[in-house]
């Protein structure tokens, strides 16, 4: 284990880095223990279902392990969305479990953006959550077909309040100011935030509740009703894995969840006649059609936050601190903002981040709960976490308390993704993917057509 450093948690991201917070750990584990619940992880999953658990039973000793410090893996590197984006498609959903439980899975997903939201106001946690909605830019004749066509289909089967909408060029502009936008797909669906002030803060209100967090305790193994730590072991009633990305590094879970890299930078702030010129004053999270993933917010003191997916994934599930960096796409990531907002160009990048994201085989999150050997666990949110893991959370504290609510009969209750394929089979596959979907947006942009390659990855994934 590396050293307790706060300056190298404020390096992991910007949002570490810029926060009023001494990142000093908490003290480790100091011996055997025996406690109600025991939760593997301080981040927002493991964070939110102590906090649920304590509002539900105050009584209850909840103990949170983490082998660094609360929020040091997706929590605290995110993009800052906190929206009702699901991984899984709604015709997968509606396939598996009908239109019911699909238009469930959604509500659920809003309404986390309001528990998120309601949470930090109670507990008095400046998070700068502005819910501004999210922009789907479409930047090419066949981005605002497939843009358009998605928002029909929302519109004829989602309820009024949760369907997408379509903002013409002009109403797009009115947002934010893009050079070569031909319209938007919006929802209302979305909050910016910063992601550091959330996950650091709201480990201080599972403190005032009654939980215990300690750090800098790595956990090896997660037994039934035990948790092997290099600093003894926690025995409970239950269990919680909320490890998202960082599972793979547990003892027999190696195929369970892939890390997959997701990186960002930040910009310095921009002067405000520069804000004049781009617009985007509401808060809006922007992203676009394209098929290889970017995503961006206007920050709270005039920065942008811009991230995307194209990092490799490392064989064997490796986790390091040494693969949250690559200037291949880095540069990628700058060259894609200065399209979007030219009003970038010579603007100093400040920060350079990245870090691990958790995908399940099918692509489908889950929340089980095996009652038999006391193991539950929450995750796979393919880098839309940050609602999910709070719906996610509220749905374990029910399921360990054995409630019958809502959250407990969501599709995604119970579901089972099959583990990935052994290596090199998974290196090859998601490499490959990765590579086909930037060679598809580039073809796409060349041809005017669309690409083969898209497809083929969508049916890989199972998606």
């Amino acid at each position: 284990m590396t050293a307790a450093d706060p300056q190298r948690y404020r390096r992991l991201s910007f949002w570490l880095d810029a926060i009023d917070d001494d990142l000093l750990p908490r003290p480790p584990l100091d011996g055997d223990c025996d406690v109600d619940v025991a939760i593997v992880g301080a981040g927002y999953t493991g964070l939110w279902t102590a906090y649920a658990l304590l509002q539900r039973d105050p009584s209850l000793r909840v103990l949170v392990v983490e082998r660094e410090i609360a929020g040091f893996g997706a929590s605290g590197r995110n993009g800052g969305w906190c929206s009702d984006l699901f991984p899984v498609s709604w015709d997968r959903v509606v396939q598996q479990q009908g239109a019911d439980a699909a238009r469930a899975m959604h509500r659920a997903l809003v309404e986390g953006i309001d528990d998120v939201a309601a949470t930090a106001g109670h507990e008095h946690i400046d998070a700068d959550i502005r819910r501004g909605g999210c922009l789907t830019l479409a930047m090419t004749s066949l981005q605002e077909s497939d843009l358009r066509a998605r928002t029909a289909a929302s519109q004829q089967r989602d309820e009024s309040d949760l369907a997408l909408q379509w903002l013409d060029r002009g109403q797009a502009a009115e947002r934010v100011r893009v050079p070569g936008c031909r319209g938007a797909q919006f929802t209302p669906h979305c909050a910016r935030l910063h992601p550091g002030k959330l996950v650091r803060g709201l480990g201080r209100a599972v403190e005032r509740a009654g939980g215990r967090i300690v750090e800098r305790t790595a956990v090896g193994e997660i037994r039934p009703h035990a948790v092997v730590t290099s600093r003894g072991t926690v025995r409970a009633r239950t269990i919680v894995r909320a490890t998202e990305a960082y599972t793979s590094e547990l003892r027999g879970e190696h195929r369970a969840l892939l890390p997959l890299y997701s990186l960002m930078i930040a910009t310095e702030p921009l002067p405000d006649s520069a804000w004049a010129e781009i617009g985007w004053s509401a808060g809006e999270t922007i992203n676009d059609g394209r098929h290889l993933l970017i995503y961006a917010q206007r920050t709270a003191d005039g920065r942008i936050a811009f991230g995307g997916r194209g990092a490799p994934y490392h064989f064997g599930s490796r986790v390091s601190d040494s693969f949250d960096g690559d200037a291949r796409v880095f540069s990628a990531l700058e060259n894609a903002l200065h399209e979007l907002i030219p009003q970038t160009r010579g603007v100093h990048v400040t920060h350079r981040w990245g870090g691990p994201i958790g995908v399940a085989r099918d692509w489908y999150p889950s929340v089980r709960i095996d009652r038999r050997n006391g193991i539950a666990s929450a995750g796979g949110y393919v880098g839309d976490g940050v609602a999910a893991s709070n719906v996610a959370g509220r749905t374990l504290a029910d399921l360990i308390l054995e409630r019958d609510t809502p959250l407990t009969r969501l599709p995604w209750v119970q579901h089972r993704s099959r583990p990935w394929e052994p290596e090199p089979l998974r290196w090859l596959a998601v490499n490959l993917s990765v590579r086909a979907m930037r060679g598809a947006d580039e073809a796409e942009r060349r041809t005017g057509r669309r690409s083969w390659r898209a497809r083929s990855v969508t049916r890989l994934q199972g998606r």
